[in-house]
């Protein structure tokens, strides 16, 4: 049972570390863009790739997000601050940073919790492997974290294609994998990729899916406008 509630708007980008991630124009679109909840990959803690800025932190406050966290990645001094970053107007009941495993360290994935209980809604943003070995592993992972939850949302740069997704039988059966349609955005100036993701469990509908025409980054932006099941907005309203 649906509530009748607006749908809450969940936004993911790979802004890959720009400076024009804190320029005039993009804060005009992030305002615009009406997000409530924002999972950013490739945000820059505070290095010389951001001239020195903490871009989720910058971001949060120039559009008025009351919420924000930076998972650090990959920290390389002041040269580069690699970053998962999530922007929130929903107060979040828990955060916790997962480290994800691989070949390689410097992937990881936030998960936020909105209320209590079995209806609570977790939202992951994740930034997965190049390889496929590693996102193999960091699948696996992430399946023995969400395959107890009800409520669930995972967006991202999964760096790989719903295809791959659907081959991941550990994965697609944690989470259903819907909506996983081909929403191309990668590389933005010609999209012919599908390698960003914003999945749902069972539980969730969308009520629209799509990609953000934009040009800040070498990804483009993706959206889902979500209405909440009335048994999850209730277990959340707290925090709405």
């Amino acid at each position: 049972l649906y509530t009748s509630a607006v749908p809450r708007r969940i936004l993911s980008w790979n802004v890959n570390g720009i400076r024009a991630c804190v320029d005039k124009g993009f804060l005009d679109w992030l305002r615009r863009s009406k997000g409530d909840v924002v999972g950013l990959q490739e945000v820059d803690g505070g290095s010389f790739r951001s001239s020195r800025v903490n871009q989720v932190e910058y971001l949060a406050a120039q559009a008025k997000f009351p919420h924000y966290f930076q998972q650090l990645n990959r920290n390389l001094g002041h040269f580069a601050q690699h970053s998962n970053g999530l922007l929130s107007r929903l107060t979040p009941s828990h955060i916790e940073e997962h480290r994800l495993p691989g070949m390689l360290p410097g992937r990881g994935a936030i998960h936020v919790r909105y209320g209590e209980g079995p209806d609570a809604l977790h939202i992951f943003v994740a930034h997965l492997a190049l390889s496929h070995r590693g996102r193999v592993r960091q699948l696996n992972y992430l399946s023995d974290i969400i395959e107890p939850l009800r409520h669930v949302v995972v967006m991202g740069d999964l760096n790989c294609t719903p295809e791959q997704l659907h081959a991941h039988e550990r994965f697609s059966t944690s989470l259903p994998l819907s909506p996983v349609k081909p929403l191309l955005s990668y590389p933005s100036w010609q999209p012919r990729r599908a390698l960003d993701h914003i999945l749902l469990s069972q539980t969730l509908e969308a009520a629209d899916v799509r990609v953000l025409d934009h040009l800040f980054s070498d990804h483009l932006p993706i959206a889902v406008d979500l209405p909440l099941p009335a048994a999850c907005l209730a277990a959340i309203q707290p925090s709405v």
